[in-house]
């Protein structure tokens, strides 16, 4: 019995109803947000919403089933545990804001998707090396808007009145957003100040935050590598020099019998 559940939960169709499944919850909870669709078909979506759940609670009961102890030791079956549990908390009263949790069911789909489960693994393979670059640019941000506010902030209060508002004001030119502008309005006070914003600029958003893209990547292709092993191409690399050593022993001469040559 526990065989033949096996084989319905990895089977391929059982994956797609899953996932249909979840697409479908996240499309009728986001139809909830619309009053008159509330209005007209609220016991519709009521419905759908449960079924759905009750679809994933019996999928959670048979992979305990099938796995027992290997079930808790998958951290993908603990998050689907947990994102499931979320939609069991109470919606009544000062409660109700959970009400709006219910839409993490669609997280589920990164279980699912095994795509997605590879992405999310290799991000968090990188939180490391992330961590080391976000401690880079938060100790840039820090000493630029020192300098800001001694420097800007008695003309340019509304930018640089303070540390907290220079954080902000640079922390908003690092995404690029309406930067020129104030630098123009900086300027007008401080002609040379354009200096000092095209470096942080450029330190900032063409260096350290593409060292972030950096890190993903290279964490998405040694997942890739784990998952896949070696490329197709450094595989028949390997086939061909194997076979060329194996050639070159088969052209040279044996070994003569130390005692035949006395």
């Amino acid at each position: 019995m526990r065989d033949r559940v096996r084989q319905i939960l990895e089977s391929t169709w059982f994956q797609r109803t899953i996932i249909g499944i979840i697409l479908f919850n996240a499309a009728t909870l986001g139809v909830e947000t619309s009053p008159s669709a509330v209005a007209s078909y609220g016991v519709v979506l009521h419905v759908v919403d449960h079924a759905a759940l009750y679809v994933f609670v019996a999928e959670l009961l048979a992979k305990m089933y099938v796995y027992r102890a290997r079930f808790v030791r998958d951290p993908w079956n603990v998050f689907d545990t947990v994102i499931v549990a979320v939609s069991f908390m109470p919606t009544a009263g000062g409660l109700s804001v959970l009400r709006a949790l219910r839409i993490l069911r669609a997280l589920r789909l990164i279980s699912a998707v095994p795509s997605l489960r590879r992405v999310v693994a290799a991000l968090l393979t990188a939180v490391p090396g992330m961590t080391s670059i976000a401690m880079l640019l938060g100790l840039v941000l820090y000493v630029a808007s020192v300098m800001a506010t001694k420097l800007y902030g008695g003309t340019s209060p509304e930018y640089f009145g303070d540390l907290p508002t220079s954080l902000f004001t640079l922390f908003q030119t690092m995404t690029g957003d309406g930067w020129s502008e104030i630098n123009r309005d900086v300027m007008e006070q401080h002609p040379s100040s354009w200096v000092f914003f095209v470096i942080f600029v450029l330190i900032c958003t063409f260096v350290v935050l593409n060292l972030f893209i950096a890190v993903v990547v290279s964490a998405m292709e040694e997942e890739h590598q784990r998952e896949h092993g070696p490329d197709d191409h450094v595989a028949l690399e390997l086939a061909a020099l194997r076979a060329e050593i194996a050639a070159l022993r088969e052209a040279l001469p044996a070994p003569q019998d130390a005692s035949s040559l006395r």
